[in-house]
């Protein structure tokens, strides 16, 4: 017999990976109808502004970085704009941690955290003028190394992906882009079980340069 705590969470992974697949339908279905559209292509680099919330952590951003590679399609006022960008981001564990997870945690764990994600956001960008546009999309994260410090017997604390949505603006002077973004994650990263719910957010501040 499934205990109830197992069956809920297979139904939340089962509908993350849902949205997951519908992600990348759309994605798919974005790409085709500018198959032959004017491309450009780009790298970029920057600083990660993160945080997790939930009571296990504490309530204050930290610096992490990010790089990847865009790749702007279409032309006019409005492109689309898919990337690969590894990223890092840290938090710090909070003094409620060992009282949420009391018998459960490693007694000799780290407070700080660092995860390092390999994300693929998909935005679609509405240029307001020459030089400023304004861009959202979701993107879809996945965990290239698990936390497995925090608990007994080294289970792992987080999830291995992670769908989020973000929005922000860009300055273009020729070549060079200068990206402000806001990242929320929609689903909970908490793997280990349901006591404390865990969604990450963060300030993305990038200088990127078309090819």
């Amino acid at each position: 017999m499934h205990h109830p705590a197992s069956i809920l969470k297979t139904a939340e992974a089962n509908t993350f990976f849902m949205k997951s697949k519908l992600t990348v339908l759309i994605a798919f279905c974005l790409f085709s109808t500018v198959g032959f559209a004017q491309f450009s292509l780009g790298i970029k680099a920057g600083a990660n502004i993160g945080k997790i919330d939930g009571k296990s952590f504490e309530d204050e951003f930290e610096y992490g970085y990010l790089l990847g590679a865009f790749l702007e399609l279409g032309k006019g006022r409005l492109t689309i704009q898919p990337e690969v960008v590894f990223s890092q981001t840290q938090a710090k564990v909070d003094s409620n941690f060992k009282v949420v997870y009391q018998g459960a945690f490693n007694s000799a764990y780290n407070d700080e955290i660092k995860l390092n994600y390999l994300s693929v956001p998909v935005v679609l960008n509405y240029k307001l003028g020459s030089l400023l546009s304004v861009h959202a999309g979701p993107q879809f994260g996945i965990l290239m190394d698990n936390n497995k410090t925090l608990f007994q017997n080294g289970q792992e604390a987080f999830d291995k992906g992670e769908l989020s949505l973000l929005g922000g603006a860009q300055l273009k002077f020729s070549k060079i882009r200068v990206t402000g973004r806001y990242v929320v994650g929609l689903n909970n990263i908490n793997d280990f079980d349901e006591k404390d719910k865990w969604k990450s957010q963060a300030i993305q501040v990038s200088l990127g340069l078309g090819l």
